[in-house]
């Protein structure tokens, strides 16, 4: 039933004590999030990974996952262990990176196994499978056996998510009895690793796509802004929260690779920095505006379908040659009768439907008319019965999946429907930015959302031949290589660099060593062209990490490779804000205050990423004012019941969170 792996290096098998972090997961996510909490936020950790499949049957073979995981820790543990000998700044406590790891395996979390695991003294609990079911289960499980316990749980349906929140949190709030629920430490957080990482994803193929987090209603806007020109100010916006690498928009540059070892950007510079990098670009606050609805992904081609997709061109001129000819017998009838235009066309349309009385006792124009009215009502019959068989085909059209059309140039190739790209796919149209998806599977989990959305599909095997010049590769502006294989990624990335070799592409590729020597080589072979790799766990990673400290996260926005964090904080539980100005509290690289929460502390909204507790109906809603004070005054004292938003770096949001609980022990 449970099975304790061989420990790591210097590892102890005592279990782990209370306030220790637990991490349930059978992929690369679980390994990246216990990395993230260990060697980010300095915590102690207990990794639940899976016994490997081929266990039972070769048990000679050592377990992959638990290998995996030990080999991670190691390199990571060395890389702090080398960046404490060479002065660089660390988390401290990088000797015991590897102690502080418990490995444990099960085929999956049930009672006796979290009990084992000891998730009765733990802090949080993430629960990262790929099986939906079986998070749900597990989640149920943990807050029955431990009610204060912080849950953050992977789950792709959002709607189902939202509901098992609410039911978490009221189960955690009842197992307390004479407890206020807004004091429960117990809180659920449902995230995806595909929303997480959707936004990074689609930015990586849209130059200059804008990074946007919402607090109470309001949206803050983070946009990469390019060197100015000789002469030119720039523009710092609200305030400069990046500078990005000297090489961010050269091809050939540093940022590309997730993994890669080279220097990147720096976050939160101080304005004598600032000053000093001429030539780089920033990552600035740029705009504040008020939160509409969500905007939807609209469909390629706009709301209903143009009349030249409904009836054929043969039909449209078939049409308008019998409109010519009813306009032109009326016309003859008015000249050779003198009647009024009124009645000629009366009468001519009654005799083009054959529901006119014989003209025998008429004059001989108005026969000759007559006759030829007839005959123009002979080819009226044969063309509405083609009109009506064109539009029961083209209703029938509407329900496929609709073609890459000739003239299109300057979209996205999107490979894989998954549950990633899926995502990926609705993050770009709601950019209004054109895409043709290439999927195998014709029912993949995309599919009905591709066809919804009327966005050109292809059905077939990307690595055949043909496949990628259907979706016009050749006219493409980037390619999203999404597919869970790498080596068909890889393959496409290549065949499409063969096509065209200027082109932006973007690789999800698993293994990030593999990762990082494909982009240095496709860089070396190709240095003007850009080339991103990107793994989903590295994205995903520390949005979940963050979660389980238990901290009003806001948002994430990705800075290259690096990720910086926007959090609200009281400020009474941090001493390094307390009872400081706005400038005494700014640490370079580290965090920086942006705005005040001016509301009363119990009328405070719990959740600043929510939209405020008002009626969108009303008339008056969004014209409400928000209780965040922007443009700070540098010499406002920040008192202990104030609330700030924060942006900070991963290890300064950890430097605050351990100086939290620093507090908290000395109280």
């Amino acid at each position: 039933m449970l099975g304790f792996v061989s420990p790591l290096p210097h590892q102890s098998q005592s279990p782990a004590g209370g306030g220790h972090m637990l991490v349930c997961g059978d992929d690369a996510l679980a390994r990246r999030l216990a990395v993230e909490l260990r060697y980010v936020y300095g915590e102690r950790v207990t990794l639940l990974l899976p016994p490997d499949r081929d266990l039972s049957s070769r048990p000679e073979l050592p377990l992959t996952q638990r290998a995996r995981a030990a080999a991670l820790f190691g390199r990571m543990s060395a890389a702090m262990n080398r960046a404490g000998a060479a002065g660089g700044a660390g988390d401290g406590d990088t000797n015991a990176g590897v102690e502080a790891v418990r490995i444990m395996e099960a085929h999956e979390p049930s009672d006796e196994v979290l009990e084992e695991a000891g998730v009765d003294r733990a802090a949080a609990l993430a629960l990262v499978y790929d099986d939906d079911e079986l998070n749900i289960r597990a989640a149920l499980t943990a807050r029955r056996l431990n009610p204060r316990l912080r849950l953050v749980i992977r789950l792709y349906n959002r709607k189902l998510g939202q509901h098992l929140e609410t039911l978490l949190d009221q189960a955690a709030a009842l197992a307390v009895p004479g407890l206020d629920p807004e004091l429960l430490d117990a809180s659920t957080t449902v995230l995806s690793d595909a929303d997480t990482a959707a936004p990074a994803l689609a930015a990586t193929a849209v130059t200059g796509s804008s990074k946007v987090i919402q607090a109470e209603g309001l949206l803050l806007r983070a946009a990469e802004r390019t060197p100015p020109r000789q002469g030119e100010l720039a523009d710092p916006g609200l305030c400069t929260l990046a500078l990005l690498s000297s090489t961010t928009h050269d091809p050939a540059g540093a940022e590309g690779s997730d993994s890669s070892g080279d220097e990147g950007p720096q976050l939160l510079p101080d304005q004598a920095t600032v000053a000093a990098a001429t030539g780089r670009g920033t990552v600035v606050l740029e705009a504040i505006s008020h939160a509409g609805p969500d905007r939807v992904a609209v469909r390629m081609g706009g709301r209903g379908a143009p009349l030249s997709h409904i009836f054929s061109r043969r039909l449209r001129w078939s049409a308008l040659g019998v409109m010519a000819a009813a306009v032109a017998l009326a016309i003859a009838s008015v000249v050779t009768t003198g009647d009024s235009p009124l009645h000629a066309t009366y009468l001519t349309l009654l005799d083009l439907l054959a529901m006119g009385d014989p003209a025998e006792d008429g004059p001989d124009a108005r026969q000759i008319i007559q006759l030829l009215s007839g005959m123009a009502g002979l080819l009226l019959l044969p063309l509405l019965v083609a009109a009506v068989l064109e539009a029961f085909g083209s209703l029938r059209n509407a329900s496929s999946l609709r073609r890459p059309p000739r003239g299109l140039s300057g979209h996205v190739v999107l490979l894989g429907l998954g549950k990633i790209g899926t995502r990926v796919l609705v993050r770009l149209r709601e950019l209004d930015i054109p895409v043709v998806v290439v999927e195998e599977d014709p029912d993949a989990r995309g599919i009905p959302l591709a066809r919804g959305m009327h966005v050109p599909t292809v059905i077939g095997d990307v690595t055949q031949e043909g496949v990628l010049e259907a979706a016009k590769i050749r006219r493409a502006r980037a390619l999203l290589a999404l597919t869970s294989v790498d080596t068909t990624n890889l393959e496409a990335a290549l065949y499409a660099r063969h096509v065209k070799p200027d082109l932006r592409v973007a690789l999800r590729l698993y293994d990030d060593e593999f990762a990082t020597a494909v982009y240095r080589t496709l860089r070396t072979a190709h240095p003007q062209a850009l080339t991103r790799s990107r793994s989903v766990s590295h994205l995903a990673a520390p949005s979940f990490a963050v979660a389980m400290m238990g901290r009003q996260i806001l948002g994430a926005v990705p800075v290259e490779r690096k990720v910086m964090l926007f959090a609200a904080l009281e400020v009474g539980a941090h001493p390094q804000l307390a009872g400081r100005t706005v400038e005494q509290a700014f640490r370079a690289g580290a965090w920086r205050v942006l705005a005040l929460d001016a509301t009363p502390p119990r009328d405070r909204h719990p959740d600043l990423a929510a939209v405020p507790p008002y009626d969108p109906s009303e008339p008056d809603a969004a014209a409400r004012p928000s209780g965040l004070v922007w443009n700070l005054h540098p010499g406002y004292v920040l008192r202990p019941e104030d609330r700030v938003v924060i942006a900070a770096t991963r290890r300064g949001l950890a430097e605050l969170l351990r100086g939290q609980r620093t507090a908290t022990a000395g109280r």
